[in-house]
This record gives C-alpha cells, sequence and structure tokens, in this order.
C-alpha cells in the first residue's frame, strides 16, 4: 500500500468518524425534547423507553466500531437502566435521563479525547417494581448470556443491594471492565466464543484488572477438570440446590457481605 493511499483511508475514517459525532450530537438534542414531553405527559412511557433505548444502541454499536469504548460503556448503561422498567415510571427518572443525556453529550462532545467518567455515579437501572431495595454502593457485572439463569442470579444480588449490570458478551465484558472497574464480577463458564474460563483466568492475571473480585457461575460437575483451571482465589458457584449457599460462601470469601 502506497503512503498516499494510506493517507488517504485514515482521512476517509476521520469524515465518517466526525459524521458520526455530529449525528450523535444531534440525536442528543432531540432527546433532550423527548424527555420535555414524556414529562408533560405528550408521549406514552412505550414512546418515552424506546426513543431512548434506540439511541443508546446506536451509540453502543457505532461507539465500539470507532473505538469509543467509554461511550460504548455508557451507552450500555443506558440500555440497562430502561431495560426493566416499571409500568408506572418512579419520579426520579426525569433527572436520571437528564443525567444520562449530560454524561453522553460530555463524550460526544469530547470527538474521540475520550473523558474518564465515574460509572459509579451514573443512576441506578430502574426495577421491574417501585418497591425498591437499599442499594448499596457496591458495583457487580454479571457476565452471562441473557435468560432465565442471568435474570435470576441478577435477581438475588439486587436483593442482596448490589448494583447490577449484566454483559452478555466476553469481548464486550472485557473492554466494559476496564472501563468501568466493578468491584465484583461473576461470570458464567461457558460462553460463546471467548470462554467464561479464559476470561476469569485473563482479568485474574492482568495488572489493570486482577485486585477485582472474580467468580465463576457454573452448572458443570464440581470435579470437572477445567475448573481446576482457575486461580486459587475466584471461588466457583454453582447452579442447582446448594445455588444461594454457594454464592454467600463466594459473597463472604471476597469480602462482599
Amino acid at each position: 500500500m502506497s503512503r498516499e493511499s494510506g493517507h488517504d483511508q485514515f482521512a476517509v475514517f476521520d469524515e465518517i468518524r466526525d459524521e458520526f459525532f455530529d449525528d450523535a450530537m444531534e440525536r442528543l438534542r432531540a432527546l433532550e425534547f423527548v424527555l420535555d414531553n414524556g414529562r408533560q405527559g405528550r408521549i406514552t412511557r412505550s414512546e418515552l423507553i424506546g426513543n431512548f433505548r434506540r439511541l443508546a444502541l446506536y451509540l453502543r454499536g457505532q461507539a465500539a466500531g470507532f473505538g469509543l469504548n467509554a461511550l460504548c460503556a455508557m451507552a450500555h448503561k443506558l440500555d440497562e437502566y430502561l431495560a426493566d422498567a416499571p409500568e408506572t415510571l418512579p419520579p426520579r427518572i426525569w433527572i436520571d435521563l437528564e443525567t444520562y443525556i449530560d454524561e453522553l453529550s460530555k463524550q460526544v462532545g469530547s470527538r474521540g479525547t475520550e473523558i474518564q467518567p465515574d460509572f459509579s455515579r451514573l443512576p441506578q437501572k430502574l426495577a421491574s417494581t417501585l418497591d425498591e431495595i437499599e442499594i448499596r454502593r457496591i458495583e457487580v457485572m454479571l457476565v452471562a448470556p441473557h435468560g432465565a439463569q442471568s435474570h435470576f442470579v441478577e435477581r438475588e444480588l439486587r436483593q442482596c443491594g448490589y448494583r447490577t449490570s449484566v454483559v452478555p458478551d466476553t469481548v464486550l465484558a472485557l473492554s466494559m471492565v476496564v472501563q468501568t472497574k466493578p468491584d465484583l464480577i461473576i461470570i458464567s463458564a461457558v460462553m460463546p466464543g471467548l470462554d467464561g474460563i479464559d476470561l476469569a483466568i485473563g482479568l485474574s492475571a492482568m495488572p489493570s484488572t486482577r485486585n477485582i473480585a472474580i467468580a465463576v457461575i457454573t452448572s458443570l460437575d464440581r470435579d470437572a477438570g477445567v475448573l481446576t483451571l482457575l486461580p486459587k482465589k475466584v471461588p466457583v458457584i454453582f447452579k442447582g440446590p446448594n445455588f444461594a449457599d454457594d454464592l454467600f460462601k463466594a459473597l463472604d470469601s471476597l469480602f462482599m457481605i
């Protein structure tokens, strides 16, 4: 490849990325009007949530393609915030969504010079019921495929008062762990693509993540050979009748209780 053609490729990349920043900022400004219409009751709950979740998915996809990891992680947080929104929206939603618009606008406005946000200060995700439990400032990332099992585990963690985030993909989780620095990561042992065991071993070894508490959850037999590959400090939570006990022991051993 000639030097000139290489320069042209970078120029095209920069042009496309600039177009993304401009478009994303326009969409965020439009969301301010959507938010005001929702607050005034001029649009339905579904329209409000749909508009915000569509933007979150758009930003997450585009940001990942441009290597904007902080923006990608924040967009994921917004989508999760609304995923289990109750039928009757709590009063705090208006301030929460304003916060997300402001923080996302800062990221987009930096135009690639990412500002490292404090993810722990982002609004806690909405619960499916208004009877919300008192939330502790402990961030737990659950790396597991979406489904009944992950929903059950997340509910158990929320019952303990933890702030939870579910990431269904191990490669995305690796990027988000580096960005968000959760207090605890619970990883499903068997995952498509990069295996959960591999992710747990890697995170336990990397200097930037080795001090984060990690546990593995699995339906494998207790004597499964692959589990012996895990570092000694990584507890294993087994699905089944003793799940609650295993979860408590794991949290206790990691000083999360």
